[in-house]
């Protein structure tokens, strides 16, 4: 049964699910959608084109579809898609898109800690660790069962892969190819993801063993990108891992994050 504390402010025009929980002094404004079994705490704001799937949990202070940080955006209709079992924690800003074909999208099963910021059009895929403190610029978009540590920070257009692990503070200005670790600033590549592949038991040793061997070529031979693809479709064995890397990496023309320049310096 849905339950909508009569402290809180649910505009008419809101579309409330079944089952859904609203409790004193949230914010449910106009155009907005909130699917069933979700809950809504104290103070949190939804407003207008915010669309929150099923199950899913918004806490005290969060704020989702708030208006776009852009000189760009003239008020044009925008959305704000967050998807089924997802968490938004504490005082967590969620700006809405600029443009009406266009949307912020936050996926299933998403976890987004307290005081993070997701500007508008970014893209967080399923499954995903937004930590305390991190902020995604305009456009950037992180893929699957990735992890932003604290304080993270994804600068405008910057693509995290896969099974990446984003470690605390860590400034990421460009492409992140997938199941890396990524430290320090400058960013700096320190290593595969093992720990979290393996707990997820989704990865057996022998898969680890061969991604770490790609990125061997990538980050460590000293050689050319273009050259370290040609080492990987040589030395490893093919599987669905490799395959990724590889699309990854040539989709963006082969321009990824921490690479050495001619000093030895990442960047």
């Amino acid at each position: 049964m849905t339950m909508i504390s009569p402290l809180a402010h649910v505009d008419p025009d809101a579309r409330i699910g079944n089952d859904v929980t609203i409790h004193p002094f949230a914010f449910i404004s106009k155009n907005t959608e909130i699917g069933d079994g979700s809950t809504i705490y104290p103070y949190a704001s939804i407003l207008n084109g915010a669309r929150i799937g099923a199950r899913t949990k918004i806490y005290n202070g969060a704020i989702i579809a708030a208006e776009p940080q852009d000189f760009r955006w003239n008020g044009e209709p925008s959305f704000c898609y967050i998807g089924d079992d997802t968490i938004v924690r504490e005082h967590t800003i969620i700006n809405r898109g600029i443009n009406p074909d266009g949307a912020t999208r936050v996926g299933n099963k998403v976890f987004v800690m307290a005081e993070s910021h997701i500007m508008h059009d970014a893209v967080v895929d399923d499954t995903c660790v937004i930590g305390n403190g991190a902020q995604m610029s305009p456009n950037s978009h992180v893929e699957s069962f990735t992890i932003l540590s604290s304080n993270a920070l994804l600068h405008v257009g910057s693509h995290v892969g896969k099974w990446v692990m984003v470690k605390g503070g860590c400034r990421i200005s460009g492409n992140v190819p997938p199941y890396t670790v990524m430290a320090h600033n400058p960013t700096t590549y320190s290593g595969v993801n093992a720990i979290i592949m393996r707990h997820s038991k989704k990865f057996d040793d022998s898969i680890i063993d061969e991604i770490a061997k790609c990125y061997r070529h990538v980050y460590e031979s000293g050689t050319s990108v273009f050259n370290a693809l040609k080492r990987i479709e040589r030395d490893t064995r093919p599987c669905p891992e490799r395959e990724e890397i590889l699309k990854f990496i040539r989709d963006h023309n082969m321009d990824i994050v921490a690479l050495p320049n001619r000093n030895g310096i990442t960047g």
